[in-house]
C-alpha cells in the first residue's frame, strides 16, 4: 500500500502526539504500514487540503481542519460525513464524552464532519506569582489605590499592564498577536466586540460590524497594542504560537491567548513559568459580559481518500479518553470532559478544570460561506487600525461596505 498521508497543524505537541499515536495504532492492530505526517502553518493547511482540492482528490487521507474552514470544507465536499461509521461503530462514549460545544460546529446539513482534535478558548493568562506577590500588591495599591488583582475591567487591564510593564528586566505587561494571519486580529477584535456588548450580527441574520460597540472595540485596540507602556515590543510579529512561546518564557503578566498556551507552559520544557500561572475569563466594559471565543480543531477524513476505513478507524483509536490524555501531557488541549477532570492532569496543570467554565461563556463565529473573506476584511481594517490614524468609524463603515458587496 502507498503512504497513509495526514495534513497536521504545525505545532511540536501535535507532530508528537500524532507520530505516538499512529505508532500505537500499528502496534495494536498489527499494520505495517507507514504514515507520512506533513506539519503545516495555517494558509498552507487551508490552501492544500481545501483550496487545492487535495482532501477531495485523495491527496490527504486525514486533516486537522479548524472549525472556522468546515464549512467550507464540506461544502467544497472536501471532507467525509461520518455519520455512517459513527452510527455503526461510535467513538468511545460517543457524544457523551465531550461538552455539547465541541460538537456543534462539524454538524452540518444534517451530516457529522469530524471528531474533536484540539481545544482551548481564549482567556487571559496571568502570572499568579506576580499578581500573588506582597511587595507587588503594595506597590501596586500606592501607586493605583484599588487592591491588585486579575481585571475585571479594559480599565484596569491597560492600568495593570502598564504597572507590569518592565523592559528592563524583560517583563512586559501584555502580549497579543498581531501577525496578520486572518486569524489572531480578527479573534481579538471579537472578543473586544463581545465584551461590549455588540455582535458580529444583525436582526436580519447579516453580518454587520459597523456599530458603536465596534468603534469602542477598534478604538480600544488599536490604543492598547501601540502602547509601548504595556505591550510586548514583538506582538506585531508575533502570531499566537510566538506569543505563546514568548509567555512561557516568562516576557509577560498578562496574555490575552488561547487556553492550550496557558497548558503548553505548565508542560514544555522551555517554560520558566511552570507552576506561576493560572487563567482567568477576560474583562469587560461595565455592564457588560465576559466572553470566549470557541473555534477548535478536528480530526476530519478527505472525500477522496482511497482509506477511508482505516482513516476511520485511526480517528477513533486517536480519541479514546487515553489519546486524548496523551495530547494534554505533550503539550496540546484534550478535548473529553474526562481529560478535563483528571485528577493527574490537573496536578500537572492546576487550572485544567477550569475548561468547563470558559466554554459556558464561549461564542462561536458566524457560520456562513463568506466568513473566510469577511475574515479578511476585518485582519486588514485592525492592521490598518493599528498603523494609521484613520479614524475607527471610518475603517468599520469602508469594510461593512465591502462585506455587503459580497453577500
Amino acid at each position: 500500500m502507498e503512504k497513509f498521508r495526514i495534513a497536521v497543524r504545525k505545532f511540536d505537541p501535535f507532530e508528537s502526539t500524532m507520530q505516538k499515536l499512529w505508532d500505537a495504532f500499528c502496534l495494536e492492530n498489527n499494520l505495517q504500514i507507514e504514515a507520512e505526517m506533513i506539519p503545516m502553518e495555517l494558509h498552507d493547511l487551508y490552501e492544500t487540503t481545501i483550496s487545492k482540492k487535495g482532501l477531495k482528490e485523495g491527496k490527504w487521507d486525514i486533516a486537522h481542519i479548524n472549525t472556522d474552514w468546515i464549512y467550507d470544507a464540506v461544502h467544497e465536499k472536501a471532507v467525509l460525513d461520518l455519520f455512517s461509521f459513527i452510527a455503526e461503530n461510535p467513538p468511545e462514549n460517543f457524544p457523551h464524552g465531550w461538552h455539547k460545544s465541541l460538537l456543534q460546529l462539524q454538524q452540518l446539513d444534517n451530516g457529522i464532519y469530524g471528531l474533536p482534535f484540539h481545544d482551548g478558548p481564549e482567556c487571559l493568562i496571568y502570572r499568579k506569582d506576580l499578581f500573588e506577590n506582597e511587595t507587588e500588591k503594595e506597590n501596586f495599591k500606592k501607586q493605583l489605590g484599588y487592591e491588585l488583582a486579575t481585571p475585571k475591567t479594559w480599565k484596569q487591564f491597560i492600568e495593570i499592564a502598564a504597572f507590569f510593564n518592565r523592559p528592563e528586566e524583560n517583563l512586559y505587561g501584555c502580549i497579543f498577536a498581531n501577525y496578520p494571519d486572518g486569524h489572531n486580529m480578527v479573534f481579538d477584535f471579537c472578543l473586544q466586540l463581545w465584551t461590549r456588548g455588540g455582535s458580529l450580527i444583525n436582526n436580519k441574520n447579516q453580518i454587520c460590524i459597523n456599530s458603536q460597540p465596534a468603534i469602542e472595540a477598534l478604538d480600544f485596540y488599536r490604543t492598547i497594542v501601540n502602547d509601548k507602556n504595556a505591550v510586548h515590543p514583538k506582538s506585531a510579529v508575533f502570531g499566537s504560537v510566538e506569543a505563546g512561546m514568548a509567555f512561557a518564557e516568562g516576557q509577560a503578566a498578562m496574555a490575552i491567548n488561547w487556553f492550550g498556551f496557558a497548558s503548553m507552559a505548565e508542560v514544555i520544557e522551555e517554560s520558566k513559568v511552570k507552576g506561576k500561572i493560572d487563567i482567568t475569563s477576560l474583562p469587560s466594559d461595565p455592564d457588560h459580559k465576559t466572553a470566549s471565543l470557541n473555534v477548535y480543531w478536528l480530526y476530519t477524513i478527505g472525500s477522496g481518500s482511497q482509506h477511508k476505513k482505516l482513516a476511520y478507524d485511526f480517528l477513533r483509536f486517536a480519541t479514546t479518553a487515553e489519546s486524548d490524555k496523551l495530547l494534554t501531557t505533550e503539550g496540546g488541549i484534550g478535548c473529553r470532559k474526562s481529560t478535563w477532570k483528571d485528577p493527574s492532569i490537573n496536578t500537572l496543570i492546576p487550572f485544567y478544570h477550569k475548561l468547563e467554565m470558559l466554554h459556558e461563556n464561549a461564542l462561536t463565529l458566524p457560520q456562513t460561506p463568506i466568513w473566510p473573506k469577511v475574515c479578511e476584511f476585518i485582519d486588514h481594517m485592525v492592521l490598518k487600525a493599528i498603523n494609521s490614524d484613520i479614524p475607527s468609524a471610518q475603517l468599520l463603515e469602508e469594510t461593512q461596505i465591502n462585506i455587503q458587496k459580497i453577500e
